[in-house]
């Protein structure tokens, strides 16, 4: 009997060592460099495991031994690991990439949204950024809106242009959301420090000024002053006659010139036919384009025209005389052009 409890003690003495010295070896594979000389690029998708994690990472040739990784893991609990495009360090150990992974170190994917852009243009960029998981293709405008909880509104001019930096397989949902509620943001500060008596009811119709002094200018330093004429032509009761409205009132149907007959046509947008501002904003507008509509620059202006020198520059006039010449003068620098 003695001899046996002596075996026992002796074989769980070698099983204890055996395991000590294989946990000793799975801790080294751990903290060990990894085999890879070069980054490695993972991209974890939505509804990955960690087990499907290190066979890809085995596939990549950034770990030497997975099963001693998969050993650590049952130990230890696999960790929670984040979606989206990784860049595994060349030599990385595999406890650092495990760390990288928790923390959701992904690589940033960009979009970028031009100012002045329409929603259509903004959608279709969206829709075809390959890191981007697409799920309102299928729905309207108006699904878009309800989707992302604004059910009823037209998107026009909702959506804040900028430079969006997020993780591969953020959704279309999550993007459209967080740029309606920067333009939101931006549109209530803008407006809590408006110039005081504007001929605007809200918000709303500022947001209207803002997208035409988006298309109708590219220089920061006229946005003021060219919501000032828009302003002024308002507080006058007089046509805002832009060139801008009636072209996104053509739709589809505006081939690159805008024609007399364009002018004489009536849409819901044709500020030559009709009075006050469009029913909605007509591209996303700047935050420089929203500042100037809700603190315009007055100086008694009532029209402008482009300068034609080249620099995006425009004349302004304040009587119809004064504006009829520069109008002469911009076609007499186009001819010398030519």
């Amino acid at each position: 009997m003695r001899k046996l409890a002596i075996s026992a003690a002796v074989l769980l003495l070698l099983a204890a060592g055996a395991a000590a010295i294989y946990w000793h070896r799975v801790g080294t594979i751990m903290a060990a460099p990894g085999p890879h000389q070069q980054p490695v690029q993972l991209v974890v998708k939505p509804g990955t495991t960690a087990r499907g994690v290190l066979q890809e990472l085995e596939r990549l040739g950034a770990l030497s031994d997975r099963r001693a990784v998969q050993v650590e893991l049952r130990l230890r609990g696999a960790p929670t690991i984040k979606t989206g495009r990784y860049e595994i360090a060349a030599y990385a150990s595999p406890r650092d990439i495990l760390r990288q992974l928790q923390e959701g170190r992904v690589v940033l994917e960009t979009l970028t949204v031009i100012e002045g852009w329409t929603f259509a243009e903004m959608r279709r960029a969206v829709e075809q950024h390959p890191q981007i998981r697409v799920t309102l293709r299928d729905q309207d405008v108006a699904g878009i809106m309800k989707a992302i909880g604004h059910e009823g509104e037209h998107p026009e001019g909702r959506f804040f242009p900028d430079t969006y930096r997020f993780a591969a397989g953020t959704s279309d949902l999550d993007l459209y959301a967080l740029a309606y509620r920067k333009l939101a943001e931006t549109l209530e500060a803008a407006w809590q420090t408006r110039a005081a008596n504007l001929p605007l009811a809200n918000s709303y119709e500022a947001l209207i000024l803002a997208s035409i002094v988006e298309k109708e200018t590219g220089l920061p330093s006229e946005r003021a002053r060219i919501a000032g004429v828009f302003v002024t032509r308002l507080r006058r009761n007089m046509r805002l006659q832009t060139d801008p409205t009636v072209i996104y009132g053509l739709g589809a149907t505006y081939d690159g010139n805008i024609r007399q007959r364009d002018l004489r046509g009536d849409t819901p947008y044709n500020t030559y036919t009709r009075a006050g501002l469009p029913p909605t904003p007509i591209a996303l507008p700047s935050s420089e384009a929203i500042v100037a509509a809700t603190r315009p620059l007055e100086t008694g202006d009532i029209f402008f025209v482009a300068t034609g020198t080249g620099d995006g520059s425009h004349e302004f006039s304040d009587t119809l005389e004064k504006h009829n010449a520069a109008v002469q003068r911009y076609l007499a620098r186009l001819r010398s052009k030519r």
